[in-house]
């Protein structure tokens, strides 16, 4: 499994954050059963490039706290990893992972909680879009919490 971490801001301190982020991603996969040769991109930003990112990807002008880019439908995407086999050095990239630190410590702060809970939630919460995961319907929302909450349980992260 191949994660490529980029910190392109310099608002908040992004130490440590890595490990972090590697941890849940791996934990996510896990939870799905996807297999580990897959390739996940994040990046750190602040609150003004991820702005710029809502406004141009969802015609949403205001900063938000994570993005997610699936390459394509996992489906197709998981289809062509499990023909890849388990030794294989093949990666198949699923997708691009963007958080705004900015947001996420305004947020941890506005819900009572770490930082890093906040960033671990985050990753989980677009991992499992990146997945196939939305969250348009009650229904969707609803075991797209389940998930997110399986993945914080299994990493012992509470709120």
């Amino acid at each position: 499994m191949n994660i490529l971490i980029d910190n392109r801001q310099d608002k908040v301190d992004a130490i440590n954050l890595e490990e972090l982020v590697e941890k849940v991603i791996k934990t996510v996969l896990e939870v799905e059963e996807v297999i580990d040769n897959v390739e996940v991109s994040v990046s750190f930003v602040d609150n003004e490039e991820i702005r710029k990112l809502n406004k141009y990807y969802r015609g949403i002008d205001k900063p938000t706290d994570v993005l997610s880019f699936p390459l394509a439908e996992f489906e197709d995407t998981y289809a062509e990893v499990e023909e890849i086999e388990e030794d294989s050095e093949e990666v198949q990239p699923i997708g691009d992972i963007v958080i705004s630190l900015e947001k996420a410590l305004e947020q941890s702060m506005e819900y009572g909680h770490s930082f890093e809970r906040e960033v671990a939630y985050l990753t989980a919460h677009s991992m499992l879009h990146l997945l196939g995961y939305d969250h348009e319907t009650e229904e969707e929302r609803k075991i797209m919490r389940e998930k997110e909450e399986e993945v914080m349980a299994r990493l012992n992260i509470g709120r």
